[in-house]
C-alpha cells in the first residue's frame, strides 16, 4: 500500500460514476448546442453567449473531474473559425476517463508484480 507521500496530483482516478455521467452529459449537450443550435441563432465566432458557455463548461468539468490538460484545447480552438463543428467537449471528457482507466491498468498490473528480491513461488 502506497503512503500518502508517494501519492501525487497525477494518481487520482475517476471512476465511470454519478461524476464522470454528469460530465459526459454536460460535455455532449454543451457541443450540441455549440454545433447545432448556437450558429442558427447567433452570429458570428465572437459569440458572447457561446464563450459564457465555454467557460461554464470548463469550469464545471473542472469541478465535477479536477484539473486536466485535455480541458485546454477545447478552450483554445474555439479561437479557430470552424473548429465549433467539432464536438472537443465530449472528446476531452472521453479522454480523460480514457487516460483515468490506462492508469488504473498498469497501476493493477504493477501491484501484481512480485518484487525482484523475492524468489518465492505464489501459492
Amino acid at each position: 500500500m502506497p503512503t500518502p507521500t508517494d501519492l501525487n496530483r497525477e494518481s487520482v482516478k475517476i471512476s465511470a460514476g454519478p461524476r464522470l455521467r454528469i460530465a459526459m452529459i454536460l460535455a455532449i449537450v454543451a457541443d450540441i448546442l455549440q454545433i447545432a443550435v448556437f450558429p442558427w441563432v447567433i452570429e458570428g465566432a465572437e459569440s458572447p453567449v457561446d464563450d459564457i458557455l465555454d467557460l461554464s463548461v470548463g469550469g464545471l468539468l473542472t469541478f465535477l473531474l479536477g484539473w486536466h490538460w485535455e480541458f485546454l484545447p477545447s478552450f483554445a480552438a474555439k479561437l479557430i473559425p470552424g473548429v465549433d463543428l467539432v464536438p472537443l467537449w465530449t472528446l476531452a471528457v472521453a479522454n480523460v476517463y480514457r487516460k483515468s482507466r490506462a492508469q488504473v491498468s498498469v497501476g493493477a498490473a504493477a501491484a501484481n508484480q512480485p518484487s525482484a528480491g523475492n524468489n518465492t513461488p505464489n501459492s
